[in-house]
């Protein structure tokens, strides 16, 4: 039987039709890290935030709640048009919105090099709309690095679109944005998804190649 997602290419919503949204956050105030065991949406002192999309956000959270020297973290949505969007919203590709997880890290533990070199072993960036069987605008790779975080940004995307052409992969089509762009917290439900359901399904699209 033919695939019929064999020949979907999800397409970036027009923003003048992308869902409107609401005023208010998703996620309630005060909700703990199940892991940390401080709010959520804390910056805790001494930290610096980097967020980055690859892919489901549930098993890459764990990915970075796992890495030494990452102080919290929290997944949401981003990059898109549609405010305070819900996870069906960001579904029905409507938002623009990609799933993303919000990194806080102790530089004097680890810097954003070595969490970026993390981000790109541990997915595809070259998949564009898509990680292995999650198709559409939601999974696409995105780095949302703040201003002072561009040039070491940009340094490791280098590096790695020459390891991943090397390693004979297509062209990396991570995007990598430094202006503004807000984060928003999902429900509830889906931080620490794989604290709360540990036998979920979200597999790491790791391919091999080697960044650091």
């Amino acid at each position: 039987m033919n695939n019929p997602w064999a020949r979907y290419t999800p397409r970036m919503v027009d923003p003048r039709v992308a869902l409107p949204g609401r005023d208010q956050p998703i996620l309630p105030a005060g909700v703990r890290h199940e892991i940390f065991g401080c709010d959520i949406l804390a910056t805790p002192a001494g930290s610096e935030v980097v967020h980055l999309a690859l892919g489901c956000f549930w098993g890459a959270e764990k990915l970075y709640w796992t890495t030494p020297g990452v102080t919290n973290t929290a997944v949401g949505y981003q990059g898109g048009f549609t405010p305070n969007p819900t996870y069906a919203e960001v579904c029905s590709g409507r938002t623009g919105h990609a799933e993303a997880v919000r990194v806080c890290f102790d530089p004097a533990q680890v810097s954003l090099e070595q969490l970026l070199a993390v981000f790109f072993e541990n997915h595809d960036p070259t998949q564009g709309m898509r990680q292995g069987n999650d198709i559409g605008t939601q999974y696409r790779s995105a780095i949302f690095a703040s201003p002072g975080q561009a040039d070491a940004a940009a340094s490791v995307l280098a590096r790695s679109t020459a390891a991943f052409a090397e390693a004979g992969f297509g062209p990396v089509t991570t995007e990598l944005i430094t202006g503004p762009m807000p984060f928003y917290p999902a429900e509830a439900e889906h931080q620490q998804y794989l604290v709360k359901n540990p036998h979920g399904y979200c597999p790491v699209h790791a391919t091999g190649v080697t960044c650091g």
